[in-house]
Formats: structure tokens, C-alpha cells, sequence
């Protein structure tokens, strides 16, 4: 009985086949994963301690990293927003914690999400980073739902280093991220 591959190990073996479908002279030259950032906005909850904690316990559980509070670069007067304020928790994941967050959200986390179709292909920017918004934190099996009392959205970045879009879009479905179908393959 053969074990399930991981993401990293599907990735390394088929990189040649990658280079050939992107048009790459070398496999240097495909597509790659540099980074995986985790993000939540918390302007809205910033007085409130207690759930500003339970965000920060709930990343920490999600990412396996300690994450960063971040401030506000500017004041704005609509959002109530001074200079310096924390409005943010971010992790960034390289390596190991890289490939196995990746691999813990396209086939545990993912697939608990309600209504899923897959992953519209706008969610890839024209430099290749995909941007996933998760809407409920509670899909995560890290999180015991009957603890949790305050429910957030959350956005994941998978930062590549690509020369197209089309090119980390191939990459993105080698790799078993479940991106819907184009318009033109579907008909």
C-alpha cells in the first residue's frame, strides 16, 4: 500500500513536467513557493482584549507559529484609525511549516468548507500569489469549535515566484490546489 504524497514531494517530482508545460529552458526556472502568509484584521474588535487574545491563540493554533501584530501606517479619520495602532495578526511560513500548512488546507481545511466549488482562477494575481479568504476559522481541525467564541475571517497568501500568471496557475493545479475549471474547458 503506498502512502499519500505530500505537497512538497508531488512539487519536486513533477517539476520537469512543469518546466515543459510553462515553457521554462530549465527547472530553475518553474514556478516556485516561496511563502505563505496568514492574516487577520482585527480593527473592528482592537478594545476588545479578550477577543483580540482568542484571534491571536486561534493563528498560533492554525499556523503552529507565534504570529505579529501589526500597526496602522496611517491615521484615518473614517475608520477610526489613529497612527501605531494594532489593526492586524499576521504569520508568515517558510519551509517545513510552509508545506505542511499548505498541505493541512487543501485536504483538511478546504474541503469542511460549506458550499465549497473550488477556487475561482481571479484568486491568482498577475505576479501568481493566490489569495484564499476564509470567512469562518472554525474549518480549521486545529480549532475545537465548542471553545470558540468569537467567529473571524481570515486571508492565507501563497506567495510564488512566477513569470506569469498562467505559468502559477499550472503550478497551483499540480500541486492539488482545487481551482475551478475555465469558462473555455468547461463547454
Amino acid at each position: 500500500m503506498k502512502a499519500v504524497q505530500s505537497i512538497k514531494e508531488r512539487y519536486t517530482d513533477a517539476r520537469k513536467d512543469l518546466a515543459k508545460k510553462v515553457g521554462a529552458k530549465n527547472v530553475m526556472n518553474t514556478p516556485q513557493i516561496k511563502k505563505v502568509v496568514v492574516n487577520v484584521g482585527i480593527g473592528r474588535i482592537t478594545k476588545e482584549s479578550d477577543k483580540v487574545a482568542e484571534v491571536y491563540d486561534a493563528i498560533t493554533a492554525i499556523s503552529g507559529q507565534k504570529p505579529l501584530k501589526t500597526q496602522a501606517h496611517k491615521s484615518i479619520a473614517g475608520f477610526k484609525i489613529r497612527e501605531g495602532q494594532d489593526i492586524g495578526v499576521k504569520v508568515t511560513l517558510r519551509g517545513a511549516r510552509m508545506w505542511d500548512f499548505l498541505s493541512r488546507l487543501i485536504n483538511g481545511t478546504l474541503p469542511r468548507v460549506r458550499d465549497f466549488q473550488g477556487i475561482v482562477t481571479s484568486s491568482v494575481d498577475s505576479n501568481g500569489h493566490l489569495n484564499i479568504g476564509i470567512k469562518d476559522h472554525t474549518v480549521f481541525p486545529e480549532i475545537v469549535a465548542e471553545k470558540v467564541r468569537y467567529i473571524f475571517g481570515l486571508q492565507v497568501t501563497v506567495v510564488t515566484k512566477s513569470q506569469n500568471r498562467e505559468a502559477a496557475e499550472e503550478m497551483f493545479r499540480t500541486l492539488g490546489f482545487p481551482l475551478k475549471k475555465k469558462e473555455s474547458e468547461t463547454k
